[in-house]
C-alpha cells in the first residue's frame, strides 16, 4: 500500500488557512506560519484569530513555523503568500522540496518588476515541478462557515489536475479542472483592480445600476486583457473570471472592495495600506496591469482610473467623473 498524501500550505493568511483546513479533511496537511504564535494558536486552539476570528479550523490541521519542516516531506506544495513575497518564499523552500512535487498557487497577483504570473515565477525557481493554481469566487470566511462554493484547479497537465481535484474538495466546496492556466491566473489580478472601482462606487453610495455597469464593463476589460496575454475567451466567463469578479466586487469582506470604499472617503493609499493586516493585491496589481496594457495598446479605462487614484494623481471622485466622459461606442468594440 502506498503511504498517505502529505500536503503543505505555505502562508497562514485567511485563504491559505481556509484551504489548509479543507485539505486536512482529505489528507495529512501541514501549514507554515511565519510567526510561531500563529502556528501555536492553530495547533492548540484550532483557529487563526488574526485573520479568521473565532471560526473553527479542522482539528486535524497541523501548523509549524519551520519552513524546512513544512516543505521537506510534502507531496503537494501550496503557496498562499502575498505576490510580492512569493519568489523569496519559493527560493527559501527550494532546497527542501523533493523533485517533481506539484506546486499549487493561491496567489492572485503579478510580480512587480518582471510582470510575470505567479506560476511563471514558480517555473523559474522550481523547474521540473508541475505548477498551477487554485482559484475562483472564494470568500474565505464563507467557505470556512460551510457555505457552498466552487473553484478551479488549473494545471498544464489534466492528469495532474484530476489527481489534485479530490484533495481540495468537500461536500460544500466543488473543484472543477481547467488546462487554461494563463486564463485562469489572469482573472485574479484584474478582478482585484476592478473590485477597487466597485468599492469606490459603494463608497459614493451610487445605485445598483452603476455598480452593475462597473462590473460588466470591468469584465470586458478583464477579458480583453486576458486574451491578449494568452488566455482563452471562454475562461473569463467562468469561475476564475466572471465568478471571481462578482464575488470580489459584491462582498463586504473583499479587501480590494474595502480599499475602494476608503479611497472614496478621501483616504490615501498609504493610509489604507498602513492600517490593513492583510494584503489587498489590487493595489500592487494596478500598476503592472497598466504597464502590460500599454505595451499591447489595450484600452483599459476603468483600470487606468483606478491606477491613477492609487498613485495619488487624482481623487476617486475625479476618477468617476473621468469615466463618465468616456464616449461610449459599440459594446463589442475592443476600444470601448
Amino acid at each position: 500500500m502506498s503511504r498517505p498524501i502529505r500536503i503543505s500550505v505555505l502562508g497562514a493568511g485567511s485563504w491559505g488557512t481556509t484551504v489548509a483546513s479543507i485539505a486536512s479533511a482529505n489528507a495529512s496537511t501541514l501549514i507554515w506560519a511565519r510567526h510561531a504564535n500563529t502556528a501555536d494558536e492553530i495547533n492548540r486552539e484550532h483557529r487563526n484569530g488574526k485573520y479568521l476570528g473565532d471560526l473553527p479550523l479542522n482539528p486535524a490541521l497541523r501548523a509549524t513555523a519551520s519552513l524546512e519542516e513544512a516543505v521537506s516531506g510534502c507531496d503537494v506544495l501550496v503557496l498562499g503568500v502575498p505576490s510580492h513575497g512569493l519568489r523569496a518564499t519559493v527560493q527559501a523552500a527550494s532546497p527542501h522540496l523533493r523533485p517533481w512535487v506539484p506546486v499549487v498557487s493561491l496567489v492572485k497577483g503579478l510580480e512587480q518588476k518582471t510582470h510575470l504570473r505567479m506560476t511563471e515565477v514558480i517555473a523559474q525557481e522550481l523547474p521540473g515541478h508541475p505548477a498551477g493554481l487554485l482559484a475562483g469566487p472564494n470568500i474565505a470566511r464563507e467557505i470556512l462557515q460551510g457555505m457552498a462554493a466552487a473553484a478551479v484547479i488549473a494545471m498544464p497537465d489534466p492528469h495532474v489536475s484530476r489527481a489534485l481535484q479530490p484533495l481540495f474538495s468537500s461536500r460544500w466546496f466543488r473543484i472543477y479542472t481547467n488546462d487554461d492556466v494563463a486564463g485562469c491566473e489572469l482573472g485574479g489580478p484584474l478582478k482585484n483592480v476592478i473590485a477597487i472601482a466597485a468599492g469606490m462606487a459603494e463608497g459614493f453610495g451610487v445605485g445598483v445600476n452603476t455598480r452593475a455597469t462597473v462590473i460588466t464593463r470591468g469584465l470586458a476589460e478583464l477579458t480583453r486583457f486576458g486574451v491578449a496575454l494568452g488566455g482563452r475567451p471562454d475562461t473569463f466567463a467562468g469561475l476564475t473570471g466572471l465568478g471571481d469578479l462578482m464575488a470580489t466586487c459584491m462582498s463586504p469582506f473583499s479587501r480590494n472592495r474595502q480599499v475602494g470604499e476608503r479611497l472614496a472617503k478621501g483616504q490615501t493609499t498609504a493610509e489604507i495600506v498602513a492600517s490593513m493586516n492583510m494584503v489587498a493585491e489590487g493595489i500592487k496589481a494596478s500598476a503592472v496591469v497598466m504597464e502590460l496594457a500599454g505595451e499591447r495598446a489595450l484600452a483599459m479605462p476603468i483600470c487606468a482610473q483606478v491606477d491613477a487614484v492609487i498613485r495619488g494623481e487624482h481623487t476617486a471622485e475625479r476618477a468617476f467623473r473621468g469615466l463618465r466622459r468616456v464616449a461610449p461606442g459599440s459594446e463589442s468594440d475592443p476600444a470601448a
